[in-house]
């Protein structure tokens, strides 16, 4: 970074939220740390303070996990065997568990999931609900023959059925994948051609900005290509007749068997519970198999301490069923909370959607985007005199950096009283690298910090930690939730390939970042995207942040041109209705972006374009923007929501000179 740069980041350094001292001390976080205190000897001032212990005794800290949260199982005695290579290493090699009985703890009538699909349906289960028609579905998939190891994947939308029928998969040691309903047909088949389920769940159609949308026809012709499936269900959600599909009713399915207590099996901790896809345009989506245990504990850490989810508690995230945050979210019965389910478009009928929901219902964690929060910011959308929402005391953003000026809205407009917590981490890992806390205070543009027991740092080009200045964000020491294999690489090189090849043996995750002032972080956006003119390497993140402040700009998307032996920087803008990009307008860009970066991050090229692609989880595409550009083949586009956007970028003459 520039020195006058840094200068404006320093000025624009803002608190944004404190915790109250007294609150703080009541969370689980402060008990845990009181706990580890008093076994240990050891005092923490801070946050930072407790991280890089729970780094340096790593095997002391994840005992204590499991204990603290009551993670249900046979510990065994070992908490970490080291391997030869970091991904070889195991943590608890002797324990056993069952991930389903341990989300599946509470079997009370409070209410335990609420579905909403746009303004069309809205139900809810009991806990006890809940447990029984998982009983019932796991007797008939017993029955079908579904044993440990097998696959099962899920083409569904965000829903009860979706969550019975992943607990239903565990539960018997069955290996879960899924898929959300607007991914066409060829999409599901690079994903679940793969693995090869032998039952596929899938959706008669779903609901979006006020449409009906049928999906029978998208569904006989996934099955029809996955000659491994011996049986479809089919989840009724429009109510479609399917009497001319080779499939059974998920109710029929259901009610061929009474409720029964659950006789869990408990399987190895490594044990493979999930297949999740990258989503990525370079190729074939990765299958990468993660484990049961490391997937548990991850997820009771980050929600019990991190988020200090409690029971009873109501939490709510916007996802689809193809994004990791889904895994993320549906952890959460773990911690004996409620799950607040949402499918359909977040700005139907309008942008107060989910906000109406989540006060309805007395949502305390709220999950986003941060391309919503940006969204929310464009329209103008306020709730901060909502009574209903002062529950809410935790609101996570994640799918790419949250800008400074995101930060400063939530604050202003959204929830000027709660936690906000910017989270990243991804598909690879399923959960977050680095996250927020309830005792740290949040600073503005600044994830709060690096996850207990994660060893993350950030090196140079050369593998060396950095103080400060932008690097690539890296693990130093395994880590339970790593992969515990990717699907069909016999050899693991695959795997090692993708973490491990840019600092032998250190996790190396691909996210361009700096540390801060206050032990926190910032991520600039993605490695492998980042702007690399005159051989000086650039974050994305930091050109889109100053850009999508001009109110002529809706949105923007950066990538570097390969131009006579160099890279040049290429700007492509989304206009505003009723905005033209002249010159008058692009001098001011470049002005601004020379001002608040610095000469390097200036474009060489600023092009108007009517729409950015980006991928089912919302993330641009920087990646596929820049074969485009270079005329390279996409070789993944199913992985798009919009995959027509790609025509904006093709053969452009403003390009070639």
């Amino acid at each position: 970074m520039s020195a006058q740069a840094s200068k404006v980041m320093n000025n624009e350094e803002t608190l944004k939220w404190r915790p109250d001292p007294q609150t703080a001390a009541q969370t689980a976080l402060s008990r845990f740390m009181k706990e580890v205190a008093d076994e240990t000897g050891a005092g923490f001032k801070d946050y930072s303070e407790f991280w890089q212990w729970s780094v340096a005794e790593k095997e002391k800290f994840w005992d204590k996990v499991w204990d603290f949260c009551g993670l249900i199982g046979d510990k065994g005695k070992a908490v970490f065997a080291p391997g030869e290579k970091f991904q070889d290493s195991r943590f608890f090699p002797d324990a056993k568990v069952n991930f389903a009985e341990n989300l599946l703890r509470r079997r009370d009538d409070a209410v335990g999931l609420v579905f909403r699909g746009e303004d069309k349906v809205e139900r809810s289960l009991t806990f006890r609900q809940l447990y029984d028609q998982v009983s019932q579905i796991r007797q008939s998939l017993a029955g079908l023959g579904v044993k440990p190891g097998d696959r099962v994947a899920g083409y569904l939308p965000n829903m009860p059925e979706t969550i019975i029928a992943m607990l239903a998969v565990t539960s018997l040691g069955a290996i879960w994948s899924s898929a959300s309903p607007d991914f066409g047909v060829q999409g599901v088949l690079d994903r679940f051609g793969q693995i090869e389920p032998v039952v596929l769940f899938a959706v008669d159609g779903y609901h979006y900005n006020g449409k009906l949308i049928d999906c029978r026809d998208k569904v006989k012709q996934v099955t029809e290509k996955l000659p491994s499936v011996k049986q479809v269900v089919i989840v009724s959600y429009l109510g479609s007749d399917i009497s001319g599909m080779k499939a059974v009713g998920f109710d029929a399915f259901r009610d061929a068997y009474k409720p029964q207590d659950i006789a869990f099996e408990r399987f190895d901790f490594n044990a493979p519970l999930y297949i999740m896809f990258s989503s990525g345009t370079t190729g074939i989506p990765k299958c990468i198999v993660h484990g049961a245990g490391g997937t548990l504990i991850q997820h009771l850490k980050e929600h019990r301490l991190h988020c200090d989810v409690k029971k009873d508690d109501k939490v709510f995230y916007f996802t689809t069923c193809g994004w990791m945050m889904w895994n993320w979210l549906v952890s959460a019965l773990a911690a004996e909370a409620a799950l607040l389910l949402y499918d359909g478009s977040p700005f139907y009928p309008d942008g107060y959607a989910l906000f109406d929901y989540a006060g309805k219902y007395g949502c305390t964690l709220f999950g986003t985007s941060a391309k919503y929060i940006d969204a929310l910011r464009t329209n103008g959308v306020s709730v901060k005199d909502r009574e209903n929402l002062k529950q809410v005391r935790l609101i996570t953003s994640t799918g790419s950096p949250l800008s400074h000026e995101g930060f400063d809205y939530v604050y202003e407009d959204i929830f000027p009283h709660a936690q906000l917590a910017s989270i990243s981490g991804g598909t690879d890992i399923v959960s977050c690298f680095v996250l927020g806390n309830p005792i740290s205070p949040v600073y503005r543009g600044e994830i709060q910090g690096p996850g207990l027991g994660l060893d993350v740092d950030v090196f140079d080009d050369a593998g060396k930690h950095m103080e400060s200045g932008k690097g690539e964000l890296v693990c130093k020491t395994p880590f339970p939730c790593m992969p515990v294999a990717f699907w069909g690489d016999a050899d693991g090189a695959r795997y090692n390939g993708a973490y491990f090849e840019r600092f032998p043996g250190i996790w190396c995750h691909g996210d361009w970042c700096e540390w801060t002032a206050h032990h926190g972080l910032i991520i600039h956006g993605r490695s492998d995207a980042t702007l690399n003119p005159g051989g000086v390497r650039i974050g994305t993140a930091e050109i889109y942040r100053i850009v999508e402040q001009l109110p002529e700009i809706r949105e923007s998307i950066a990538v570097g041109q390969e131009w006579d032996g160099d890279v040049r920087v290429v700007l492509f803008v989304v206009m505003q209705e009723g905005a033209a990009l002249d010159d008058t307008l692009a001098a001011r860009i470049r002005k601004n972006i020379r001002e608040l970066a610095s000469p390097r991050h200036v474009p060489a090229k600023i092009v108007p374009v009517a729409d950015i692609p980006r991928t089912k989880s919302g993330k641009i595409t920087e990646l596929a923007v820049r074969d485009v550009i270079h005329g390279r083949e996409i070789k993944n586009v199913e992985a798009l929501a919009n995959p027509g956007a790609l025509a904006h970028y093709k053969d452009l003459p403003e390009l070639k000179d």
